[in-house]
C-alpha cells in the first residue's frame, strides 16, 4: 500500500511521527499488506526551530518531497501547495493521501487529491470552532468533507459531522497526539533540560504561546495580551514561547514587552511539553496547546472567544479568556484562588493507540477496494 501523507506545520510533524513509528512497527512485525509511506512537507513552517528541530528531535523519517513553499497570503500559499502536491501525485500515483489538521497544507492536500480521485484520510476530523473567519476552521470544514476515511479525536467531533449529513467513513479513535505524550513523557521527565536551562521552578512560572491570525493580526488584542502579562508576572514569571510571526507583529504594532516577561524562541517538542508539565498555567491560542496542558494536567486559560476542544472546558480545565487584558487576569485569579478546580480525571481523548486505529483502518480499506 502506498500513502502519501502531507504535513508542513509542527503540529503535523508530532502527529506524523507518531503514525510513523506505527506504521514502521506494522511493516516490521510483517503482518501482511506493508505500508510504504511518502512524506511531503511543504514548507509551510521552515524555520529551523518550527521544522527541523521536530524531525531530529521525533525521528521522523526524512521527507520525500520538500517544497520550500514557505509563508505567504493564504491564496498564493495554497495555491502554490497544490500545485506542487498534484505533480507528486501524478508522478507517485499513491492509494491513499493522508492529512493532518487544519492547515493550508492540510487543505491543499486534500484538493490536489480529490481532484484527482485519489482517497483521502483526514486525521483530527470533526472538529469545529463555529468561527469561519478562522482560516483553519475553512480548511477542517473542506477536508472533511473531501474525505473518504475521518478520523476524529472525540466523541464531539463525531457528532459535529453527522450534523452536517457526513457519516460514512468516520471513526472515533481517540487522540493522536495523546499518543505522542504518552511516549515521550517518560524520557522527557527522566532528562529534563528546558527548567534548568531557564532558570525556572516547577508551577512557579506562567507559560504562554500566542500565534492566531485573530491576535497577531490584532493591535488591540496584541496590546490586551501583553498588558494582561505585564499585570500577571507580579504573581509569576511568564515565559512566552514566541512564534516569528508574532514577533514581527509585536514590532509592527509597536507592542512593548513588560519587565517580567520573557520571550523565548519557538521551542522544540521535548521543550515545550516539559515545560508544560511544570507550568503553574497555561497561556495560549493554540489548539494544540490547550490539549496537552489538559495532558499535562496543567490549567489553561484560552485567549480566544472560542475552542474546537470543548471537553477541556467543560472539565473546567480551560476557561475562555479572549485577548482582554481584565478578562485573562480575571480568569488567572479564578484558577489561582481556587474558584474553579480542574477535573483531569476523565479520559475524552482515549487510551494512547489512535496511531494503532489508524493503521488498522488504512489497511481494511485499502483491503476493501477494487483492484
Amino acid at each position: 500500500m502506498k500513502l502519501c501523507t502531507v504535513v508542513g506545520a509542527r503540529p503535523q510533524f508530532v502527529k506524523a511521527a507518531t503514525l510513523s513509528r506505527a506504521i514502521a512497527r506494522h511493516n516490521a512485525a510483517r503482518a501482511g499488506v506493508a505500508i510504504a509511506e511518502q512524506i511531503v512537507h511543504t514548507g509551510q513552517h521552515y524555520d529551523a526551530n518550527m521544522s527541523d528541530v521536530f524531525f531530529e528531535e521525533l525521528g521522523i523519517p526524512e521527507p520525500a518531497y520538500h517544497l520550500g513553499v514557505g509563508s505567504g497570503l493564504h491564496g498564493w500559499q495554497t495555491g502554490r501547495m497544490l500545485e506542487e502536491i498534484e505533480k507528486i501525485l501524478l508522478r507517485e500515483k499513491p492509494d491513499l493521501m493522508l492529512v493532518y489538521g487544519d492547515t493550508n497544507s492540510t487543505l491543499a492536500g486534500a484538493l490536489a487529491a480529490a481532484k484527482l480521485h485519489v482517497p483521502i484520510a483526514h486525521v483530527e476530523a470533526g472538529l469545529r470552532s463555529f468561527n469561519r473567519r478562522m482560516p483553519e476552521e475553512v480548511n477542517r470544514v473542506m477536508a472533511d468533507h473531501l474525505s473518504c476515511l475521518l478520523f476524529c479525536p472525540t466523541d464531539q467531533s463525531v457528532a459535529n459531522l453527522a450534523r452536517e449529513g457526513i457519516h460514512a467513513g468516520v471513526a472515533n479513535i481517540g487522540d493522536i497526539m495523546f499518543d505522542s505524550v504518552l511516549h515521550y513523557r517518560a524520557q522527557i521527565e527522566r532528562n529534563p533540560r528546558a527548567l534548568r536551562s531557564l532558570g525556572l521552578r516547577p508551577k512557579a512560572y506562567y507559560l504562554a504561546t500566542v500565534h492566531r491570525a485573530e491576535n497577531t493580526d490584532s493591535a488591540e488584542n496584541l496590546h490586551g495580551i501583553f498588558a494582561a502579562f505585564g499585570r500577571i508576572q507580579q504573581r509569576h514569571p511568564v515565559i512566552v514561547a514566541l512564534h516569528p510571526r508574532t514577533r514581527q507583529f509585536l514590532q509592527t504594532h509597536q507592542v512593548g514587552v513588560p519587565v517580567g516577561v520573557r520571550l523565548l524562541d519557538p521551542l522544540s517538542y521535548f521543550e515545550m511539553i516539559e515545560l508544560e508539565l511544570h507550568a503553574r498555567i497555561i497561556l495560549t491560542d493554540s489548539g494544540g496547546v490547550q490539549k496537552e496542558a489538559f495532558f499535562a494536567a496543567t490549567p489553561c486559560l484560552t485567549l480566544r472567544e472560542e475552542t474546537e476542544w470543548v471537553e477541556t472546558t467543560t472539565s473546567k480545565a480551560n476557561i475562555l479568556c479572549g485577548a482582554s487584558a481584565e478578562r485573562i487576569v480575571a480568569a488567572l485569579r479564578q484558577f489561582e484562588d481556587g474558584l474553579v478546580v480542574p477535573d483531569f480525571a476523565a479520559s475524552p481523548y482515549g487510551i494512547g493507540n489512535a496511531a494503532e486505529k489508524i493503521v488498522d483502518a488504512l489497511l481494511q480499506f485499502q483491503a476493501a477496494r477494487p483492484q
